[in-house]
């Protein structure tokens, strides 16, 4: 409610009013309580420490790079450190369509709660590769929805599992993830060749999954709980 400022004269009769308590807390209001800091990447990067692989095999980065990047795991989450290929698959619109992209597919992995396909123009969201010998991502209780954080450079943005790529290639995220990290966006010339670090915590889920608030609110909480972890 907007309350109308006060006149001199109405605020020179308020003051003389006011005892000597009511004027020292006037003058010293309360302190706010502080706010929680976000994790830093480097606070992040740290705290998952050496890979301990929850693969069977490595992943490629790209159809013709070596099979070199494992899936490693903690008990709360799984990560890998790749690149990032741009994904502008699902609901069309200005970012993502036939004409921003020569491999535009239509569908993506998961469904909005309208039944209609997620907008990878819009939506930050991360890509795993499909079940195989090398690695079946259910088995770590991971799905469609569930929360990621994604570290590159002095960057961390949150997002959720949103499609799933071949299943020898690893280090894709939507056009919305790459933009917010930084990353040219651009799925014909855009993406990072290196340096990214996909974590994606077990038996999470975003509801609805288009809700990139609720993976915010879940990420940030999953990342300082896993940072504070002994």
């Amino acid at each position: 409610m907007h309350v109308p400022s006060l006149t001199l004269a109405t605020a020179a009769a308020a003051a003389a009013l006011l005892t000597p308590t009511a004027l020292s807390a006037a003058a010293h209001p309360s302190e706010p309580a502080p706010l929680k800091e976000d994790v830093s990447a480097a606070d992040l990067l740290a705290k998952l420490g050496d890979c301990a692989p929850v693969s069977t095999g490595y992943y490629r980065s790209d159809s013709d790079a070596p099979a070199d990047i494992p899936v490693c795991g903690t008990p709360d989450a799984v990560f890998w450190k790749a690149d990032m290929d741009i994904d502008c698959d699902g609901e069309p619109g200005t970012r993502c369509n036939r004409a921003t992209d020569p491999w535009y597919q239509p569908t993506t992995a998961y469904q909005q709660s309208d039944g209609r396909y997620l907008n990878a123009g819009t939506l930050p969201f991360v890509v795993v590769p499909i079940p195989s010998r090398i690695w079946d991502y259910r088995a770590d209780g991971v799905r469609g929805g569930s929360v990621a954080a994604v570290v590159y450079g002095d960057r961390v943005q949150y997002a959720v599992v949103g499609d799933v790529g071949p299943s020898n290639i690893i280090g894709e995220a939507s056009y919305a993830l790459a933009e917010r990290l930084g990353i040219d966006p651009d799925p014909r010339t855009g993406g990072a060749p290196s340096g990214v670090t996909y974590i994606v915590f077990k038996n999470t889920r975003v509801t609805p999954v288009e809700d990139h608030q609720e993976a915010v609110a879940q990420g940030e909480a999953l990342v300082r709980k896993l940072v504070a972890a002994e």
